[in-house]
């Protein structure tokens, strides 16, 4: 059992005795079904701390006395009108109104969107504040007695809600942190999926190609030993092997690494010196990877072209989900590009992270990040432009100095030591047990490490994880997930079961087919969204505090060597999410003649209690990218299934390929908890693929 420790109450806290409304109003919400959704909005905050909220209240003859609380990643001055402006299957408002709930939003008592406040504490204080403000307005709206309120947040708001429900009690009943992360998880997450980026760069289709449907399994057949070494290195830390998809397709990139690394090199400057000169650290093996992929350049500037003037921003800013939230942080150089009398001539060039170091003239000491690169064809020069930067500085008054005949260094020492930072913060907790693959076998550290374990400050919370929750929360977990590993909700679950005693008041959900974001632009070929899985579990944990309905059960699963594996059966599995198994002619691998017909079999199965099936959709043609509009377009008939404790659904389909050639199939199957298949906000996805070799 955990210790006691003292618990804030925020209604002694007289920094927040000042709250205010400006504007209370009638408001009309529409839904993507074309519904309209009256509601009373109203907007506040507290002045001394510079809180705001936004409430959005639905009618009064409907209310069904609870509320639903979000909380961001990255909260910013204006955040608590972020989900005002989501649409579609995105909207969050739409969805609390549509069943009647409450929405609550907060900025958390940001005045910037980024950057060291003097309390990080606040995030979740003021969001106590906003929380109790709500019940005490709803009571006044609707007469009624204190409703059940519920907090939410992913990633970065996943460290937040948990410092909500763990450090404050008796303010919320109920709690969904979703891809949390764990305290040892930032910046070594990031830093390390950026290493496996670089390293990997030229064999990620084969690793691919390898997990797909009708590969070997084997994800290190075709890959040489520096490539095995990195990725067996990359599954212990957690990342899932099957995620390199992204990437494998051009759509992966480096992430917030752009908005964590300055934070890195204040902390440990030092660092980025030792790397490259002291043992035990991969700079300092002149055999290493990461030595052949570095670039010190010296160079002049043949040319400037300067950037455009960027129009001033009308709109408000809504990037607030887990994937995109960082980005508001930084800024790039637009249009503006140089070109160079030399650029480097090496082959496989690594430039990610590349620094401009303006060594001369009247911007000398100016330090700029590389953006694109395009070298001559013929010759040794080549043309470059600005990347993304946080804090960087005015682009076009940089430029504006700049002269041709300049000299500019090109080095990229820093990002290249700053990817192997998490090798060296290895934690001394043994429960994380992704980094025992840097440990000896009595626990010590068996590579150099660094003074500090710099993930305990980077929750943005001012405190650490504890698992000692004060409501019921039920935790929503990707098996994909690219940016937080999924076996921190494995962690997390074990904190609660020792602070706690039990988990009585937990339940952890893991998912399939899914990444980090819920965003319904994510979903492909490969992958689809958690949206209705998240708003689903919302609705349990509300019932269950509400009413005392228990939720389903926990998702089965063992941890294995930094991997998450569940069982491939959803009966035996749990959760929500269904399973499915999909096959082209009776296998995983069918190979035909052109013309000749493709039996596609389907086989789905729910969790006991969690709904039925209520479509089944092909794509028979793989579509890469995101945002696809017709994504899943071929629409199939399906017979629902009760066989004893088996429920489910079964399906079948021919299609004729008319061209030689390597084809992808999937399937994507949806449920529901009533069996509603025009009810968006809480279908439950999830998809299967195969594989089919046509040859003429």
């Amino acid at each position: 059992m955990g210790a006691e420790k003292d618990l804030y109450r925020p209604e002694e806290d007289l920094r927040f005795d000042d709250p205010y409304e400006d504007i209370s109003e009638d408001r009309v919400r529409n839904l993507p079904d074309g519904t309209q959704i009256p509601y009373h909005y109203i907007h506040g905050g507290f002045r001394k701390m510079k809180v705001k909220f936004s409430l959005c209240l639905p009618e009064k003859d409907v209310f069904a006395g609870r509320f639903f609380q979000n909380i961001s990643p990255f909260p910013g001055p204006d955040e608590e009108m972020a989900s005002l402006q989501l649409t579609g299957d995105d909207d969050w408002v739409g969805f609390a109104l549509k069943y009647h709930a409450a929405f609550v939003e907060s900025n958390m008592g940001s005045t910037a969107a980024f950057g060291p406040k003097e309390d990080d504490t606040i995030v979740w204080k003021s969001s106590a504040q906003v929380a109790l403000y709500a019940k005490k307005r709803i009571m006044e709206y609707y007469g009624c007695p204190s409703p059940i309120a519920v907090i939410y947040g992913g990633s970065g708001g996943g460290y937040k809600t948990m410092a909500c429900i763990e450090n404050v009690d008796g303010v919320w009943d109920g709690a969904v942190p979703y891809v949390i992360g764990s305290p040892a998880s930032l910046p070594n997450t990031i830093t390390m999926h950026v290493q496996g980026l670089r390293v990997l760069r030229n064999c990620l289709g084969k690793i691919t190609e390898n997990l797909d449907a009708g590969g070997s399994g084997n994800m290190y057949d075709g890959l040489n030993e520096d490539e095995q070494k990195m990725l067996r290195e990359m599954t212990r830390m957690g990342y899932p092997p099957r995620a390199w998809y992204l990437a494998a397709w051009g759509m992966d990139n480096d992430g917030s690494l752009p908005v964590l690394m300055p934070g890195v090199k204040r902390s440990d400057p030092e660092y980025f010196k030792e790397f490259w000169e002291t043992p035990g650290y991969l700079g300092a093996d002149p055999a290493s990877d990461v030595t052949r992929d570095r670039i010190q350049f010296r160079t002049t500037i043949r040319s400037i072209h300067l950037p455009g003037v960027k129009e001033q921003a009308t709109e408000f800013d809504s990037r607030n989900d887990v994937d995109n939230a960082w980005q508001k942080m930084v800024s790039d150089g637009g249009d503006g590009w140089l070109e160079l009398e030399a650029f480097p001539q090496k082959d496989n060039l690594y430039l990610n992270g590349t620094e401009i170091h303006i060594e001369t003239g009247a911007a000398a000491g100016t330090v700029l990040a590389l953006g694109k690169a395009f070298p001559e064809p013929e010759g040794n020069g080549g043309a470059i432009t600005i990347g993304m930067t946080f804090g960087a500085p005015d682009v076009r008054e940089v430029f504006g100095k700049l002269v041709p005949g300049d000299t500019i260094f090109l080095d990229n020492s820093d990002y290249l030591a700053v990817q192997s930072y998490y090798r060296h913060q290895v934690p001394a907790d043994l429960s994380f047990h992704a980094w025992d693959q840097f440990r000896n076998p009595d626990g010590t550290p068996a590579i150099p490490q660094r003074k500090t374990v710099m993930g305990y400050s980077f929750t943005g919370t001012g405190t650490v994880q504890d698992g000692n929750i004060h409501c019921k929360t039920i935790v929503v977990q990707s098996l994909m997930d690219e940016s937080t590993c999924p076996w921190c909700g494995d962690w997390y679950r074990h904190k609660v079961l020792d602070a706690k005693g039990n988990e009585d008041n937990f339940r952890i959900y893991y998912n399939d087919r899914c990444m980090h974001g819920p965003v319904a632009f994510l979903e492909n070929s490969q992958v689809t969204n958690y949206g209705g899985i998240l708003r689903q579990t919302l609705l349990d944990v509300a019932d269950w505090a509400q009413f005392g309905t228990l939720p389903r059960e926990s998702t089965s699963y063992t941890y294995d060597d930094g991997q998450i594996l569940v069982p491939e059966d959803a009966a035996a599995r749990g959760g929500l999410q269904q399973s499915i198994r999909f096959t082209a002619n009776g296998s995983d691998c069918a190979a035909v003649k052109v013309g000749e017909p493709v039996h596609f079999a389907v086989d789905t199965v729910l969790p006991a209690g969690s709904g039925e099936i209520t479509a089944v959709d092909y794509d028979f043609i793989e579509k890469r990218g995101a945002g696809i509009p017709d994504i899943f377009s071929t629409v199939g008939t399906f017979t629902r299934i009760q066989d004893g404790a088996r429920h489910g659904a079964a399906a079948a389909i021919t299609h004729v390929y008319e061209e030689p050639g390597t084809y992808y199939a999937s399937v994507r199957v949806m449920s529901q908890r009533n069996g509603d298949a025009s009810e968006n906000f809480t279908q439950i996805r999830n998809i299967a693929r195969a594989k089919i070799i046509v040859t003429a």
